[in-house]
C-alpha cells in the first residue's frame, strides 16, 4: 500500500493514515495494533504513531488492546454524497419507493470496477448480503453496475473493466462478448436485471438516474429476495415504479444543480 506514490507532490504520510482507515471492514472491525500494521505493510511504530494521530482526531478508539473505527468515519462519505446533492434529492423519493413496494431501494455509483453504495432505504428483511452506505461490489455482478457500464463509451469501458474490484470479493471471470451482449440490450431497454448473480437468493432490478444534461450519474434499484419474488415481479410491478421515482431524482437533480452557486450579496439583492 505505502510507497506507491508517483507524483511529486504525493504525501506519503497522508496515503498511510488512509491506509489505516480502509483496512477495517466487516470482516475486521476490531484489530490489533500487529493486525493493523500486517494488514497496511507498515512498521509497528509507523501504525501506531498514525492510530494515536486518528484516535485523536476523533476517527479510531482503542480499548482492550485493539482499535476499531468510530462513526465519525461517516462523514468522509457523507460529505462526498452531500457535495452532490444527490441523497437529499434521493432520500424521500427512495423511501417513498421502498413504501410502496415493501423491498429495500439503493443507489450507486462506479468507484473503478466496483459499484459504490451512496443512498440506501432499507427494510428489515434477511438477504445474503450486508449492505450500507459505501458498501463496494463488482460492477458486473450488479443491476445497478450493468447499467453504469453500460452508459460509459467504450474504450473508457475496457479500462474500467480492466481494474481489480477492491470489494474484497474474488475477481470476477469475464465473458466479454457476453457482457457487451447484455449491456447492448441495457442500453436499449433502459434498466438491468441481476438474477442472483452477486449472491444467492439476491435478485434486483436497475435504471439510471440522470444529471440535467441527460447523462447517466448513478444508478438506482430495487433488491429482493429471489425466493419471494419472481423475475417477472420485478420488471411487471416494480420496474414501472422504480422508473418513475429515478425519473423525479433526476428531475430535482437537475433542478438543484442548476441553482446559483454563490448567494448574491446584500448590495446585488433588489
Amino acid at each position: 500500500m505505502a510507497g506507491r506514490g508517483q507524483g511529486a507532490d504525493f504525501v506519503e504520510a497522508l496515503a498511510r493514515g488512509l491506509d489505516v482507515l480502509t483496512c477495517f471492514d466487516a470482516t475486521r472491525r476490531e484489530m490489533s495494533l500487529s493486525e493493523i500494521a500486517t494488514a497496511t505493510g507498515l512498521a509497528r511504530p509507523t501504525a501506531r504513531r498514525l492510530l494515536l494521530t486518528l484516535e485523536e482526531l476523533g476517527y479510531v478508539r482503542s480499548g482492550s488492546g485493539s482499535f476499531a473505527l468510530t462513526p465519525q468515519v461517516l462523514r468522509l462519505g457523507s460529505a462526498y454524497a452531500s457535495s452532490l446533492g444527490l441523497w437529499e434529492m434521493a432520500r424521500p423519493h427512495l423511501e417513498d419507493l421502498v413504501v410502496r413496494t415493501g423491498e429495500s431501494s439503493s443507489m450507486s455509483q462506479l468507484d473503478g470496477s466496483d459499484i459504490v453504495y451512496v443512498a440506501r432505504a432499507a427494510v428489515p428483511k434477511i438477504i445474503a448480503l450486508r449492505v450500507d452506505i459505501g458498501t463496494l461490489f463488482p460492477a458486473v455482478l450488479t443491476s445497478q453496475g450493468k447499467v453504469l457500464l453500460a452508459a460509459l463509451p467504450a474504450e473508457e469501458r475496457e479500462r474500467v473493466l480492466a481494474l481489480p474490484t477492491r470489494s474484497g470479493l474474488m475477481q470476477p471471470q469475464l465473458d466479454r462478448d457476453a457482457l457487451e451482449a447484455e449491456l447492448r440490450a441495457v442500453r436499449a431497454r433502459g434498466w438491468a436485471l441481476a438474477d442472483e448473480e452477486l449472491a444467492r437468493g439476491v435478485r434486483s432490478i436497475a435504471v439510471p438516474v440522470r444529471d440535467g444534461e441527460g447523462a447517466v450519474r448513478a444508478a438506482m434499484n430495487v433488491t429482493v429476495h429471489a425466493a419471494e419474488t419472481s423475475v417477472e415481479t420485478l420488471t411487471g410491478t416494480y420496474l414501472p415504479l422504480l422508473l418513475q421515482a429515478a425519473g423525479e431524482i433526476s428531475a430535482d437533480w437537475a433542478l438543484w444543480l442548476s441553482r446559483p452557486m454563490t448567494e448574491p450579496s446584500p448590495r446585488d439583492r433588489p
